[in-house]
């Protein structure tokens, strides 16, 4: 494996650096959980999407499902989050990593009596916020769908439901 061939090609750098405190309130609520959008694909011009999900405890969080053009990454920061690989669920603790590719199966929840945290990251950096602003608008019960609405909703976002 090699590095990628040079994106930026000037020899003096720029001035180009984000920064996001930690102190920034969250940017969505979704029913028992917050998701702060640490950076967003368009932040990042495409490469990634990094987002801290703040998990009450008893968080069902997402069911098994796949996507077919990220991969996603977890890695816990607090508490217990369950973690599904495809196979199992595994009690993951703060230090914990998932690396999940494309079509892998996944899941995550919190079903300790105790908040969770995690980051997650999705590659290349999709835009995510559109889903998780949808399921914010369900969780409130601002919006509501068929069945097939939301399987359709869900494909469009690139969550695929088993």
């Amino acid at each position: 494996m090699s590095y990628p061939d040079p994106r930026y090609l000037d020899e003096t750098g720029e001035v180009s650096a984000l920064f996001r405190p930690a102190d920034r309130e969250p940017d969505l609520k979704v029913g028992t959980s917050a998701a702060s959008y640490i950076a967003t694909g368009e932040s990042t011009g495409g490469r990634f999407g990094l987002y801290r999900w703040d998990m009450a405890p008893g968080t069902p969080g997402a069911a098994a499902h796949f996507h077919r053009t990220i991969s996603e990454s977890f890695f816990v920061l607090s508490g217990n989050v369950g973690l599904f690989d495809g196979e199992k669920w595994t009690e993951a603790t703060s230090g914990d990593f998932l690396y999940v590719p494309e079509g892998g199966l996944h899941g995550f929840r919190n079903a300790s009596d105790q908040p969770a945290s995690m980051l997650i990251l999705f590659a290349p950096g999709a835009p995510r916020e559109a889903y998780f602003e949808g399921l914010a608008e369900i969780a409130l019960g601002r919006r509501r769908f068929t069945p097939e609405e939301f399987k359709e909703f869900c494909e469009q976002h690139d969550n695929i439901f088993v």
